[in-house]
């Protein structure tokens, strides 16, 4: 009897660990299948899936990637019912503490962010994020890196978002030449910011090594404009993340970031540096 308790709480505490995203979109995927007449496997034969990835999705235990989304629209012509909640089932792949700052990230008129030893996930190449991801500590299983990955590239749906947010990045240059993933993956990553860096609203400056003293060997932080105008910090250490509110707070770190953006090269220096980059590897 004791077991059979024992096995009744474990698949309860599993159940209620299932984000209420995923759970939310499976139910609705599952009411729109049946009432298209279908069941799991004409569903997963029409859309190119297999008959356990849709039950797993429609029971919450997987996240629907967009492309599964958007052939399940078709094919159950559901008028795009799925892909409104696609944003929401992408943000709950990523780690609980950062959620919250995701969900303003996702509707900020601007955002400015100081990074010092990595490469902002903003502008993160797919095989960077996994690299980081997957040198985690303690150790993600494979499901959880593909999710936590997936959900960093789908924010970046901001640097091309409409209406456009003004973005600037102040990197460090530890953080380019930081050899994260090897050297044919840095050379992918510095081609990348590259691209990114042609972006009319985006700006990316580095911070040279070696320049003594300045106001951000604090650390990272991230200043953002709401769409009603408001002001917010936010800061992450050691997978703790906090939304900065306070107007005194945020004002400071409007004037930390200016003086960041003053001190780092500017716009074509840093393209300079990262080709110069390219060239020496």
């Amino acid at each position: 009897m004791r077991d059979v308790r024992n096995s009744r709480t474990a698949k309860t505490k599993e159940e209620g660990d299932l984000p209420g995203e995923w759970v939310a979109y499976g139910k609705l995927l599952q009411h729109l299948r049946k009432q298209a007449g279908m069941n799991q496997q004409a569903l997963g034969d029409a859309i190119g899936y297999s008959q356990e990835q849709v039950a797993s999705v429609e029971q919450g235990r997987r996240a629907a990637k967009e492309a599964f989304t958007v052939a399940a629209d078709q094919t159950l012509a559901s008028g795009g019912l799925l892909q409104v909640l696609q944003a929401d089932v992408d943000r709950a792949k990523l780690p609980r503490f950062f959620r919250n700052f995701a969900l303003i990230e996702a509707e900020a008129m601007s955002r400015f962010s100081y990074d010092p030893l990595l490469v902002p996930g903003l502008l993160q190449t797919e095989p960077y994020a996994r690299a980081l991801f997957a040198s985690h500590c303690p150790p993600l299983s494979t499901d959880v890196i593909d999710q936590h990955t997936e959900a960093r590239l789908s924010r970046q749906k901001l640097l091309t978002r409409d209406p456009m947010a003004e973005l600037s990045f102040i990197i460090g240059e530890e953080a380019l030449r930081n050899p994260v993933g090897g050297a044919a993956l840095m050379r992918g990553q510095w081609q990348h910011l590259l691209e990114v860096g042609m972006l009319h609203n985006v700006e990316i400056q580095v911070m040279p090594a070696g320049n003594g003293f300045h106001v951000g060997l604090d650390g990272p932080f991230v200043l953002m404009e709401t769409k009603q105008l408001r002001r917010l910090g936010y800061i992450e250490s050691q997978e703790i993340g906090s939304v900065v509110s306070d107007p005194a707070e945020v004002s400071t770190f409007g004037l930390r970031y200016g003086k960041l953006r003053s001190q780092a090269l500017n716009v074509e220096g840093t393209a300079r540096l990262i080709e110069q980059l390219l060239g020496e590897t």
